[in-house]
């Protein structure tokens, strides 16, 4: 799903990097307020997480690439969208300045299709599914799905208005590989949200009350 550079002209990348460094502000913030001594160790875990998974891609034609994320993850542990917007932030800077994977004019359209969109969508859709099913795991496991689903969506949108793809041919073609990869995203997120909530459940405000 990372972008590279030429794929979006200038005057568009520069409009997701305004909107893009808006939601890093805030997710500064957030790391100010909510980001306690306990929870630094979890971070730097999920980061490192979060870059591994993400070095696997596939190539997709009339696409960028195939990846999971890891976004819904963050933000479901960490207990806020914001949070996966500072995580893949992090990650998403030492992918593109030390290893080339995702462009430095397009970083802010990474972040923002990855962290924001996959934060916002992973999180929300999450609770409100939480709220339905009272059970955190199905619930993960369709929030990871459905944020790596929809910010392929929002890619490929995006790679049209650029005039990279055509539109039809790009939401087909990364709609269809994102949604098998996003079986994997799903698995992994509720997965690691049950070790977690296993071994620390203080640290998972989001699950409390909702697992028994």
């Amino acid at each position: 799903m990372h972008i590279p550079d030429a794929f979006i002209p200038i005057p568009q990348a520069a409009v997701y990097w305004i909107i893009a460094l808006i939601f890093i502000a805030l997710s500064l913030r957030w790391a100010r307020n909510e980001m306690r001594d306990e929870k630094v160790p979890l971070v730097a875990v999920l980061a490192a997480g979060i870059f591994a998974i993400q070095a696997i891609n596939i190539p997709i034609p009339w696409g960028t690439s195939g990846h999971m994320m890891g976004a819904a993850l963050a933000a479901i542990v960490l207990g806020s969208p914001f949070a996966a917007v500072f995580v893949l932030t992090l990650v998403l800077i030492v992918q593109g300045v030390l290893f080339g994977d995702g462009g430095i004019t397009v970083m802010g359209a990474n972040i923002l299709n990855m962290g924001v969109i996959g934060g916002f969508v992973g999180y929300y859709s999450y609770r409100g599914i939480c709220m339905g099913i009272k059970n955190p795991y199905p619930a993960a496991f369709i929030a990871g799905w459905l944020s790596l689903f929809v910010a392929a969506l929002i890619t490929a949108v995006e790679m049209a208005i650029a005039g990279t793809f055509p539109l039809e041919i790009g939401l087909v073609t990364m709609g269809l590989y994102h949604a098998v990869i996003g079986v994997i995203e799903g698995g992994i997120t509720a997965v690691a949200l049950y070790l977690i909530f296993t071994a620390r459940p203080d640290l998972l405000s989001e699950t409390k009350g909702v697992s028994s």
